[in-house]
């Protein structure tokens, strides 16, 4: 009887293992049921002999801070002057037809005002465009033919006063302390006859491409002379038609940036003409009262090279100061530059800043860079019309970047509260046409 307590007690442990196990595996499958995992996602672990191997960064992340704004700027820069380098390839192809409108666009905005006032006055359109645009070609007309007329008077007695100066510098030199002698200055001579007749070829060559550029000059002239007339009659409507081209978006603000270049394109314009106008007066007051033949040609050619920027001026006061030089003498060719440098200086720094004022306003920096960059591109046409398109651009990029902060002001500041609600747009029946 000792013996059998012991059995059952064994018994009764191995049943309550047993028992207790199978709650595990039970609770255990429960788990599984209310959480169960995707067969593909599960993961075996790593068997207990595999080294441990530490997680690899983002290749992003191992990249430094600079170098990533670096490259993210570069490659945008890359854009830009691939699309630059595009533009200035197309321009290049039609440089003759964008240099005619460009300066069909220069001729509108000194005649644009004229046509609005006949239109004020009654006028009809296209009797006003007519009118505007005769006495605009029909004065530039004139002013060629004058500087024709009197080069071609002048020419006889230039030519034997440039030679009167040849023999007054030669005999200057012959007597300057520079030690030159008779025998040098006619090798200098005979060299320069030999050049001449070794070149003949091209200087044969280089009259015919005169004459193709006299028949490129006839075409721009007739290009300008249409897209005149047309921008004079028309002007609104083609501005109206170039709005749509641009995206819905940016629309309202491309609106409000034409007639600010279109003001900054006419007050440039404007301005040029009139400092030229001065420039060419009083410089030929000047020379006409040194006794410097051709004042008057040589007042007309300072008046168009003043459309060219400080190249121009220089150009065109070198030209007077070098005819006063072989025709009169030193002493009126130091007087003839003390006149150009004393008009130039008015004009840098008492007309151009009161005429042209603030809205045009270019850094010197900007006007040399410019000039030269449009006379690499485009020669003479290049550097006339490189100042007003820098004037131009940058009464646009002024005008988008304010009305770009202006926007973005009206869209950030909202009415709250009682005043949103206040604010709320009441809906109202559209009315009838009237």
């Amino acid at each position: 009887m000792s013996r059998v307590p012991g059995w059952l007690g064994r018994l009764g442990a191995g049943l309550t293992e047993i028992s207790e196990r199978y709650n595990e595996r039970r609770a255990e499958a429960e788990r599984e049921q209310d959480d169960p995992e995707p067969a593909g996602d599960h993961v075996p672990p790593p068997p207990d002999y595999a080294p441990d191997v530490a997680a690899r960064p983002d290749p992003a992340l191992a990249v430094p801070w600079g170098v990533r704004v670096a490259a993210e700027a570069g490659w945008r820069l890359l854009v830009l002057a691939g699309t630059l380098w595009v533009l200035m390839r197309v321009i290049s192809a039609v440089q003759l037809v964008v240099l005619s409108f460009v300066i069909a666009l220069l001729i509108t905005a000194i005649l644009q005002p004229t046509v609005a006032r006949l239109r004020r006055h009654g006028v009809p359109r296209g009797a006003a465009t007519a009118l505007t645009a005769m006495f605009g070609f029909v004065v530039i007309g004139l002013i060629g033919w004058f500087v024709t007329w009197q080069v071609m008077e002048n020419i006889d007695d230039l030519s034997g006063q440039i030679q009167d100066g040849i023999d007054e510098l030669r005999n200057w030199l012959l007597n300057s302390p520079f030690h030159v002698t008779d025998k040098q200055i006619n090798e200098i001579a005979t060299n320069l006859r030999e050049a001449v007749g070794a070149n003949t070829d091209q200087i044969t060559s280089a009259g015919l491409e005169g004459v193709t550029v006299v028949v490129e000059a006839l075409t721009g002239i007739l290009l300008s002379v249409f897209c005149t007339l047309f921008l004079l009659y028309d002007g609104k409507r083609i501005w109206e038609w170039t709005l749509k081209l641009v995206p819905a978006a940016a629309r309202p603000g491309v609106a409000g940036a034409g007639p600010a270049a279109w003001r900054t394109l006419t007050a440039y314009v404007r301005g040029t003409v009139i400092v030229a106008l001065i420039d060419a007066i009083f410089i030929g007051l000047g020379i006409y009262f040194l006794d410097v033949p051709m004042a008057v040609p040589l007042a007309v050619f300072i008046f168009l090279f003043a459309f060219i920027p400080l190249v121009g001026a220089v150009v065109s006061g070198a030209l007077a100061v070098v005819v006063a030089l072989v025709t009169q003498g030193v002493f009126t060719a130091v007087m003839t530059l003390v006149v150009v440098l004393a008009v130039q200086q008015i004009e840098g720094h008492i007309l151009q800043p009161f005429i042209l004022g603030r809205a045009v306003r270019v850094h010197p920096l900007a006007v040399v860079l410019a000039v030269a960059c449009g006379g690499m591109v485009a020669g003479i046409g290049g550097a006339v019309v490189a100042v007003p398109l820098v004037a131009v651009t940058n009464t646009v990029a002024g005008y988008l970047r304010s009305y770009a902060q202006k926007s973005a002001l009206r869209h950030s500041v909202r009415p709250r509260g009682a005043t949103a609600l206040s604010a709320e747009p009441t809906p109202q029946t559209p009315s009838a046409p009237e």
